[in-house]
């Protein structure tokens, strides 16, 4: 294909939505200027938009009336602004020598074509593993995203861990302060599927937060099948258009197994819109330690931070509380606020052994469990399990 005289009109919204969403993967301050690149091929089916910067490709097709085929590369970010700022008509793109010229109405720019020759060979998706509703997956990468880490000097702890075992696959997420599992059902290519794989958390989250939900088909997970599965260390989903690969982090997920309780000393159960509410207010006066304290009994849990120099605040929320008279423990707010964020119930199961040990949260069950004969309350099932470590109290 010419690239020297590539051509071509396409409806504005089309365009827009398809360079906003390549642009976005697209890094701002790259090592090597290319990189900052949008690639353009134009060819009988339509228009192919992809971006690569050997860690996240993009790619995305969309119809358009091409006069002349061939691949040309534009500064990314900048178009997808030109385009977001076009009136909504159809756009047309035409090159002239170095120049991709852009029209719309009355609107007309000129933009230097990036030269395609140090440009990086964009991967292939992988094999196709299996597929799952695009709500279902957004939902549950939504969930367990919310308590991965953020220090990239602990690579193993940035990331999203796949236990994938045929038709049940396991989520799961931490920082070290917090730790969220899901547990959903898809369909895999092959029953007898079997793999572990740690997929950068951020860049999973902003991919599945990417996907129509809208549109009545499957998102497919591709990282290969049979026992390749995961050997190109590539993390790939198509959905509808629209395909994105991933490079999978290189490192051990921590055993976490141990962590969750089976058993709970007391536990309780707490409407979440108005806990929320009273997390958000009291915590306004949490110092740089950052605590808010819950004191839970029979019928309420009183919330309370501050300190002598900062002030005090203290509210009452209704719960039901079982296992022992009272029960005093604190936690990050931000951390328990992402937590209640996250449970997709209106109500909130807290499961207690110690103040100084780990609580989890969960989604209400039915049903809450009764004490055994040594006076505990057994873990509720659930597909979501958020467990949150305490900050030590003063004293």
């Amino acid at each position: 294909m010419d690239s020297s005289a590539v051509s071509f009109r396409v409806a504005k919204e089309d365009l827009a939505d398809a360079v906003a969403w390549v642009a976005k993967n697209l890094p701002s301050k790259a090592t090597q200027p290319v990189l900052r690149a949008m690639l353009i091929t134009a060819d009988e089916s339509g228009l192919e938009l992809s971006g690569f910067d050997y860690e996240v490709s993009t790619k995305i097709k969309l119809p358009a009336e091409v006069e002349t085929e061939g691949t040309i590369a534009v500064a990314g970010k900048l178009l997808a602004d030109i385009v977001a700022s076009l009136a909504n008509k159809p756009v047309e793109l035409k090159v002239n020598d170095s120049t991709a010229l852009v029209r719309c109405g009355s609107s007309r720019f000129e933009l230097p074509l990036i030269p395609l020759d140090d440009y990086p060979q964009l991967p292939e998706l992988p094999q196709v593993t299996g597929s799952l509703n695009p709500s279902l997956f957004t939902d549950a990468v939504t969930q367990v995203a919310s308590a991965a880490g953020r220090d990239d000097t602990l690579p193993m702890l940035t990331g999203v861990h796949f236990a994938i075992n045929g038709s049940d696959i396991k989520l799961a997420a931490t920082d070290r302060f917090r730790l969220a599992i899901r547990q959903l059902n898809w369909d895999p290519v092959s029953e007898g599927v079997s793999a572990k794989l740690l997929v950068p958390a951020k860049t999973l989250q902003e991919n599945a937060r990417s996907l129509d939900t809208s549109l009545d088909q499957p998102v497919q997970i591709a990282v290969g099948a049979g026992d390749n599965v995961g050997a190109e260390g590539l993390f790939g989903l198509h959905s509808h258009n629209r395909e994105t690969t991933t490079r999978m982090l290189d490192a051990e997920f921590p055993n976490i197994e141990p962590l969750l309780p089976k058993t709970h000393s007391c536990v309780a159960s707490v409407d979440i819109a108005p806990l929320q509410e009273a997390i958000r207010r009291v915590s306004l006066l949490t110092e740089r330690n950052a605590q808010v304290r819950m004191e839970f009994s029979e019928d309420q849990v009183i919330l309370s931070a501050g300190g002598a120099e900062s002030g005090h605040a203290e509210e009452a929320v209704p719960c039901e509380f079982s296992g022992r008279d009272e029960l005093i423990i604190a936690f990050n707010p931000g951390y328990l606020k992402d937590g209640l964020s996250v449970v997709r119930t209106e109500k909130v199961f807290f499961g207690f052994t110690e103040s100084s040990r780990p609580a989890i949260l969960l989604p209400q069950p039915e049903h809450m469990p009764e004490a055994n004969e040594d006076g505990q309350f057994p873990s509720p099932q659930s597909d979501f399990t958020y467990l949150l470590m305490p900050v030590r109290l003063p004293g």
